[in-house]
Parts: C-alpha cells; structure tokens; sequence
C-alpha cells in the first residue's frame, strides 16, 4: 500500500473551499488504487489524533497564531515529521508558506509532489520577503502539477520550474451527484422566473461578485447568488444600494438544493476578475450540468474551461457593460444557450472528469515511488 501524507492549512469540517474540495477528491479517488491518504492541517480547534473521514484519514495541528491570512502552528513541525516518517511521498498544496518553512524544518528527503493552486496575488508586499523562500521550496520538490497549460504559461513563477511541472486538469465525478430531487426542483422553480442567471461559490475579493451586481441593474431576469463569505455584508449593501429586485442571495446551500438550481438555470455566470482564481470548480459544474457559462479572462483555468463562442462567453475582466451584455445575448436567444450548455458538457466529458483527474495523479505517484 501506498502511503501519501497531504498538507496544507485548511480542510473539511473547518472549511469548504476549492483546495480543499481537491484534496477530498485526491484523497478519496486514490483510496481506491491502494493509496492510504491523511490530510494534515491546521485548525481552530485545536489538536485532534489521526481519524477515518471516509476513505481517508484526517489529523490536525493547533493554530497558535495567524499573519497576513497564513496560520501558524508550534506543533505542526512536530505531528508533520511523524506523520512523514510513515509517507511514501509527501503532497503539498500550494500556495501556504508556513508550509515552505516546515518541509526545511523537517529535512524532508522523500518525494514530493506540489499541487500548484495559484499564484500569489493578493499579498504583494509580503511576496518580496516570501520569494526567496518559495523559489527554494518549488526547486526542492519532485514533481509540480498545475490545474491548466493557460495558468502554466500566465504564471511567471511556474515558468522557473517548467521543467518539472505537469498538468492535470480538475475533475469532478458526474456518478457522484446524486438525481436531482423533484421536490427541489418544484420549490426553486417557483421561487424565480426563468431564464434566470446562477452564481455559487464563496463572497472573496476575486470573484467580481460587485461586478455582477453592476451589471444586474434593471436587467429583465433573476440572478441568483449561492454562497457566503467575508465579502457578503458589502455586496449585500451594494444590492440595497442598487434596489436590485432581481438579485437573490440565498445563503450557502445544500447539495440538492444547489443541484436543483444549476438544473434549472439558463446559465452559469462566473466573474471571477483577478488571478487568485485558478481554475473554477464551479465552472465545472455549470458545464457538466450543461450549461452555458460566462468567464472571464484572466490568464488562468476559468478560459481552459469555458471557450469563447463555444462553450460559453468570456468578457474582459471587471467590465460591467461586457458581462450585462453577455447575460443579455444567452437570456434572449435559447437556441444559442442550449447549444453552448450542449457544448460545455461535451467538454467537461473530454477533459475534466473525476477519473481522468485520478489516474494522471497516479501515474505521477507510481513514477515518483518507483524512483525511491
């Protein structure tokens, strides 16, 4: 059996991101080719032993403080070198510099493999005094996987290592979606007129969300906002502001009830507008749902995913005008929308379902073990 040890600073119950989604995905989809996963993280509350959490096992290590959103851990040096002592290969996912600092700390001399989420772009300042450390980190490691070729060849830093970067598009697993509830279906139908417009993720600063409020402003259709986040106080403000009558917040949502919503929705609207947005989870769904999805262009996976005029719309970032008229064209014309939505699953089909996502994992493990 293979053992793989997976690192990074937040995951489930503490929080339900996109990185943390992957790992869930890795975890669970190796389990099933002999690979025994644990996900080590830090957590608010507290220490916790090793534990199944599904197919894979889960253990924490306590927050002592936290800067410039990176949490730190007196004792996570302690519980990452005993649980890497047991790992056949190490799997970081990036970016977390605390993490940089204890792959040194710890003398890791086995193989190691970095998901490369994304850049880092929010905390400029920080990244002058961070770079040294991060150019020695990505250098040590064994193998870099990048989520899309447009994120590789957009990405200054992934081009310093391009000889060791891979890319391995993210998967999600249709057969894991259960049918549509028709209860659902009947309630949310009910709530809105169609076509309506569905955004789901969470309220952060790169995903335009005060964007799309813009560009809302006296359309004809309901925009629906599934989610929450640090940003939710503001944008809710800003709808008050627009009187938006048409714009819906309807907090974070069950799965069925998310499932019922991109079923019936004339399309997916994704305005992500700076590059902490790597790839697009969301994107995904809306594809393999069949919908026709509206992007941005920004240099990463969200235009790996949705391909102007054929699976979608992609606009120019932070354009309120673009994104209004793009709703507008899919919201006045069915036949052009159904043939993007028919497009866009056709896609998801060739490139990014959950098992073609699993077995390149693979391959990357079995050639890195078999070095060993």
């Amino acid at each position: 059996m293979l053992k793989v040890l997976h690192f990074y600073k937040t995951y489930y119950p503490d929080s339900f991101g996109g990185i943390e989604q992957v790992i869930f995905q890795l975890s669970e989809g190796t389990a099933n080719f002999n690979v025994e996963n644990t996900v080590l993280v830090l957590s608010p509350r507290g220490d916790t032993d090793v534990s199944s959490f599904h197919k894979h096992n889960i253990t924490s290590a306590k927050i002592t403080f936290e800067l410039a959103s990176t949490p730190f851990s007196l004792n996570a040096l302690t519980k990452f070198k005993k649980l890497a002592e047991k790992a056949d290969i190490i799997h970081y996912h990036f970016p977390y510099p605390f993490m940089d600092l204890i792959h040194f700390l710890a003398g890791v001399k086995k193989p190691t493999v970095v998901s490369y989420h994304s850049d880092v772009v929010k905390q400029k300042n920080i990244l002058k005094f961070y770079k040294p450390l991060m150019h020695k980190f990505l250098g040590s490691v064994s193998r870099i996987v990048a989520s899309s070729p447009n994120y590789v060849q957009t990405s200054p830093v992934l081009q310093c290592f391009r000889d060791k970067v891979s890319v391995i598009p993210f998967g999600i697993d249709e057969q894991s979606y259960p049918p549509v509830n028709d209860e659902k279906l009947a309630f949310w139908s009910q709530q809105f007129s169609t076509p309506f417009f569905l955004f789901i993720g969470a309220f952060r600063y790169y995903k335009g969300l005060h964007i799309l409020l813009a560009a809302a402003k006296n359309a004809s259709y309901p925009i629906v906002i599934v989610g929450g986040g640090p940003a939710e106080a503001e944008l809710k403000q800003q709808a008050a502001e627009l009187a938006l009558d048409n714009v819906f917040f309807v907090g974070a949502l069950e799965d069925a009830d998310k499932f019922a919503l991109l079923k019936l929705c004339h399309g997916l609207v994704f305005p992500s507008h700076l590059r902490s947005e790597a790839f697009g989870i969301s994107l995904l769904e809306g594809a393999m749902f069949g919908k026709p999805l509206i992007s941005c262009e920004i240099g990463t996976g969200t235009t790996y995913i949705n391909i102007h005029n054929e699976t979608g719309i992609v606009i120019e970032p932070n354009n309120v005008g673009s994104l209004r008229n793009a709703m507008d064209l899919l919201a006045n014309n069915s036949q052009l929308a159904a043939q993007l939505g028919e497009n866009a699953y056709k896609r998801y089909k060739d490139f990014f379902t959950y098992e073609q996502m699993i077995n390149k994992y693979m391959a990357i493990y079995n050639d890195l073990s078999a070095k060993r």
